[in-house]
């Protein structure tokens, strides 16, 4: 691993930019007189180091005595930072003090910087996107080219056993006979011995050696020397890299061995890392389809409610008479009058949006029927109201429930006579439009204490379409959190990519009292603060004071709890659904639609 070494400590070169200087939060502090706060930083370009200055002037950086403006670090580098000396290591010096260079140190030197470059070049592979499937013959081909084995293998450990994900030849040639043989049929001891203790193996002289030379392996493929380590990432064994030559005893030797398996300690970490992007890519595919599935235009559900609304929109939709949209604040009801409008006949024409509650009395009815210059103090020009500017189209009326007494009455008239009359003028005007009317007022309870008049509830009612609160959605709730979360990662360009297992149960559990727009703000506040690439419960905010208790319907009931059983199954089987189904008795399609319906990604 290349590394700076300064005052005695090694620091390893990791990242794509390491900063150096004073500052404390810089990779790499010096606190010495003469180096700057950001005084230089080293990025790794492709496979090379690059050294760039931050500060010329005022703080200049010399690579073996000359002052440089952007340098590519070699192994042995001296670099200076004012008064500060740092030594660049692009692979670890392991000469003794005083003793003189040998062609084998000379040859190891070159082995490991053979392997650090390999390493490099893979990483950017990674980072260039590949899949899983062309990563592990990117590796492959790395590790066949730096052991100088005939042929390599990576075993993958799967729950259902070891399988062969990739087998390569010198040549970078896919070994099509070995793809997806169960791995005890390339090794039944070898690989098996390497599984069992998590620890390389290596065979110099395997057709004669006691212990291994009856291997299947071995006798298959008449391997001479072979040698197998683990990929290992966090304790957990994701796999084996498997290397043989068929005509050269003793090609593989202890720093062979050693070179591999430092490899293979940082393959495990990228391949880990590629495998969980896959595993995203997979998950994310799946949630669209199934999106797709339980999307009306907009609109997203699948629960019976929402279902039943979509089922009433279609059929409303075809003709021209006036809905009133129903529910709580929060729920949708615009998006629900936009679908309307695009599903009707009108929709060649325009969708005019009013919001009667944000306006004021005196404003409201030039707002909705315009008015002719000098009609009033401010009116300096002519300007269309709302009706005229739907003609054709189709006006929504939000929060029809706030609109004023003296105003319902002039409403009601421009909904039976379609004709309006602007302020300030007497020439009536004639409108062709469909209105649709909003509000989470229950405008029964206020016709009974004579804030809204019956006649235009009944002139605006002809059909009704009551939108569900989310709390009473409970398979939609995570279904329209992943669709929000996706939609708000794009528009911020953040890397999030889901939800945590517990941010999943705090979204199922909280109440959602400002229903689908608490919902889309909680989620945009998290991507946009969060430091990783899944949302917790704590970057949405759900602590447990707000994940309080409630009274549900038993079949509701029964479902929730369903699902976190469900959840629970799945946990105690590190998320492997073939297992969670056995154990659960249903078939595995069951678990597989209930992760598609809202589970967490794995």
């Amino acid at each position: 691993m290349a590394a700076l070494v300064f005052a005695g400590q090694s620091f390893p070169l990791v990242r794509k930019l390491t900063s150096i200087g004073a500052d404390p939060d810089a990779d790499i502090v010096i606190r010495q007189a003469g180096v700057a706060e950001g005084h230089a930083h080293v990025r790794l370009e492709g496979d090379a180091y690059v050294l760039v200055p931050l500060e010329p002037r005022d703080a200049p950086v010399l690579v073996n005595g000359r002052s440089v403006k952007r340098h590519t670090l070699e192994h042995g580098d001296e670099v200076r930072l004012g008064p500060a000396t740092l030594r660049f290591q692009l692979w670890p010096d392991t000469s003794t003090a005083g003793r003189p260079t040998t062609k084998r140190d000379t040859s190891q030197a070159n082995e490991a910087l053979a392997a650090y470059r390999r390493l490099a070049a893979f990483s950017t592979k990674l980072a260039h996107g590949v899949d899983v499937g062309a990563l592990l013959e990117a590796l492959l081909d790395e590790v066949v080219e730096l052991t100088g084995a005939d042929k390599g293998f990576i075993v993958l450990a799967r729950s259902d056993g070891p399988r062969v994900a990739s087998a390569r030849n010198v040549q970078r040639e896919t070994i099509q006979s070995a793809l997806g043989e169960v791995a005890g049929q390339l090794s039944d001891s070898i690989l098996q011995r390497v599984i069992s203790t998590r620890q390389p193996v290596i065979v110099s002289d395997a057709l004669h050696d006691a212990q291994f030379n009856a291997s299947v392996s071995v006798m298959r493929l008449k391997l001479c020397s072979v040698m197998c380590v683990p990929l290992q990432f966090r304790g957990e064994l994701l796999g084996l890299i498997y290397v043989g030559n068929d005509n050269v005893v003793s090609l593989f030797d202890d720093q062979a061995l050693e070179t591999l398996s430092v490899f293979a300690s940082q393959a495990a970490l990228l391949l880990h890392a590629a495998q969980q992007v896959d595993a995203l890519k997979q998950d994310n595919t799946a949630l669209r389809e199934v999106i797709a599935e339980q999307k009306f235009g907009d609109l997203i559900g699948a629960c019976d409610a929402m279902r039943e609304v979509f089922r009433k929109l279609d059929r409303v939709a075809t003709t021209d008479i006036s809905v009133l949209l129903l529910g709580e604040t929060g729920t949708g009801k615009e998006l629900l009058a936009r679908e309307l409008h695009r599903r009707s006949p009108r929709h060649a024409g325009p969708f005019v949006a009013l919001n009667c509650g944000a306006l004021p009395e005196s404003l409201m009815e030039s707002e909705l029927f315009g008015h002719r210059r000098g009609a009033f103090t401010g009116a300096v020009a002519d300007k269309i109201g709302c009706f005229q500017a739907a003609h054709g189209g189709t006006l929504f009326l939000d929060e029809i429930g706030e609109m004023p007494a003296t105003l319902q009455v002039k409403l009601l008239r421009a909904l039976q006579e379609r004709v309006i009359t602007p302020v300030g003028d007497t020439k009536p005007i004639a409108v062709d439009l469909r209105v649709v009317a909003a509000t989470h007022v229950d405008l029964e309870q206020a016709i009974k204490a004579g804030r809204f008049r019956e006649d235009l509830y009944y002139r605006l009612n002809v059909m009704s379409l009551e939108l569900p609160p989310l709390r009473r959605r409970d398979e939609d709730v995570v279904l329209i959190a992943r669709f929000l979360l996706d939609k708000c990662a794009r528009d911020l360009d953040r890397p999030v990519r889901g939800f945590t297992r517990d941010a999943v149960i705090a979204l199922r559990k909280h109440l959602w009292p400002g229903n689908i727009r608490e919902l889309e703000n909680r989620i945009k506040k998290g991507v946009l603060l969060t430091d990783g690439v899944e949302l917790t419960p704590d970057d949405l905010d759900l602590g447990d004071a707000q994940l309080v208790g409630r009274v549900l319907p038993l079949a509701e009931a029964r479902e929730a709890w369903q699902r976190r059983y469900i959840d629970e199954v799945l946990a105690l089987n590190g998320g492997n659904r073939t297992k969670a189904a056995r154990d659960l008795g249903v078939d595995p399609r069951t678990i597989f639609r209930h992760v598609a319906q809202g589970r967490d990604e794995e």
